[in-house]
């Protein structure tokens, strides 16, 4: 028996996801939606056509939308389904999702805006002891799923729950509505998480990069991160509209279990003969992906792979999302310093060198003058920064020592770095 779900953007069917009985994955565009010809397509990797997309060409972009690893794994026991089949996660995830898709079983609409009925459905903030309860759930059930009707879903392998914001205090959303920030635990296992994402993502905001907005917080000693949704825009009368993006690795159509170059995913090249090919201002875009590899060297984040990077596609056309999940992790030994893309065929943080910044301007087909220029100036404003964002982040319940040790790190990769790129032939 073959099974169903509807694919909506904003109140239309955009074609259907189904699944035949030997568990393979088609996708199909509606006949309205290609008769439109101002309906864009769903992803870069998946151009408008009459014919269906088979199981090879459509997995890419719609298990891309999935929890991975072990948020994948859990999120599937609590759903009572196999972690391997994308179908029944999607249906039972699919309702709110990074971009503007929504998944819906067949005949099930969108629901009514919970503004046009504010008494019957609006969601309630969560006091001190819900969100504490929420905190401690999250990594028992994933994205919270199957709890009170939820179907929330965003890729990645840590653990976070989209949710939204009444007068500031966090909520759950009710059914349908589209959520506005993203909440991030701190993880155990790696101490200073909190402190160190929010030190690393203001510093890049505070250095000129166009990153999503952060806010750490604590509750009863308990700390977690709200990641403002950059594909979330106010809509009329004060609803929240979604706005389509996909990752890197949809545009490119690779499945998410291939998002580091050295398991087959994109390369850095593959990135910027991408947004060469699809954006509205590709000049605009490649330079701002050149100060983002820049920027994570310096930082010494070796985890910026092909899902950490996304398009945006808004009423302006398709450009590079603002920056997210931007780490320092270097800041863990334990943790791999392989870097998910090479830069210039170097393969980790300490490999790096004035070579290897030629190098990957050869690669990118960026200017060698242009790359040693940004290397500098991205270094100056990281210098000139550093302690300053995080002084700023210095509250109750957030570790100051982690922080004034991130700040003397990067300060100090930053200045290696504008030594380095000195030393590069001119």
């Amino acid at each position: 028996m073959t099974r169903a779900l509807e694919v909506w953007w904003e109140g239309r069917v955009v074609g259907r996801l189904t699944q035949d009985r030997h568990g393979a994955l088609a996708f199909v565009y509606s006949d309205d939606w290609l008769r439109d010809e101002d309906a864009p397509n769903i992803s870069a990797s998946l151009p408008k056509r009459v014919e269906p997309y088979a199981r090879r060409d459509c997995r890419p972009f719609f298990s891309g939308l999935l929890p991975e690893e072990s948020q994948r794994e859990a999120a599937a026991r609590a759903l009572g389904v196999s972690r391997a089949n994308d179908f029944a996660l999607l249906d039972g995830l699919g309702g709110d999702v990074a971009g503007a898709l929504q998944l819906l079983p067949l005949g099930e609409r969108p629901e009514e805006r919970p503004e046009e009925h504010p008494s019957e459905r609006s969601p309630l903030p969560l006091d001190e002891a819900s969100l504490v309860q929420v905190l401690d759930e999250l990594p028992l059930r994933p994205l919270l799923a199957g709890r009170n009707g939820l179907r929330l879903s965003l890729a990645g392998a840590q653990s976070k729950l989209p949710v939204v914001l009444v007068e500031g205090a966090v909520a759950l959303p009710v059914s349908g509505q589209p959520t506005t920030h993203i909440l991030k635990p701190a993880i155990p296992r790696f101490p200073g998480i909190t402190e160190n994402e929010a030190f690393v993502m203001r510093l890049a905001a505070a250095a000129g990069l166009d990153v999503a907005r952060v806010e750490p917080r604590v509750v009863r000693t308990r700390k977690f991160l709200l990641v403002e949704r950059y594909d979330r825009s106010p809509g009329t009368e004060g609803g929240v509209r979604r706005i389509h993006q996909e990752d890197f690795c949809q545009a490119l159509a690779f499945p998410p279990e291939r998002k580091y170059a050295s398991e087959g995913g994109p390369t850095l090249r593959d990135c910027f003969a991408l947004l060469r090919e699809i954006a509205v201002r590709p000049a605009v875009d490649v330079l701002k992906l050149l100060d983002a590899v820049v920027f994570n060297l310096i930082v010494g984040n070796a985890d910026a792979h092909g899902k950490n990077f996304s398009i945006l596609h808004d009423e302006t056309g398709p450009r590079l999302a603002p920056l997210y999940d931007l780490l320092a992790t270097v800041a863990w030994p334990e943790l791999s310093p392989g870097l998910a893309m090479k830069v210039g065929r170097r393969a980790t943080l300490a490999e790096m060198d004035a070579r290897g910044w030629a190098g990957f301007a050869a690669d990118a087909g960026l200017g060698l003058p242009l790359v040693r220029r940004r290397v500098a100036e991205v270094s100056e404003g990281v210098m000139a920064r550093s302690e300053q964002v995080a002084g700023a982040l210095m509250q109750p319940g957030l570790d100051g020592e982690a922080l004034s040790r991130l700040a003397e790190m990067t300060a100090g990769r930053a200045q290696r770095c504008k030594r380095m790129i000195g030393r590069v032939a001119r």
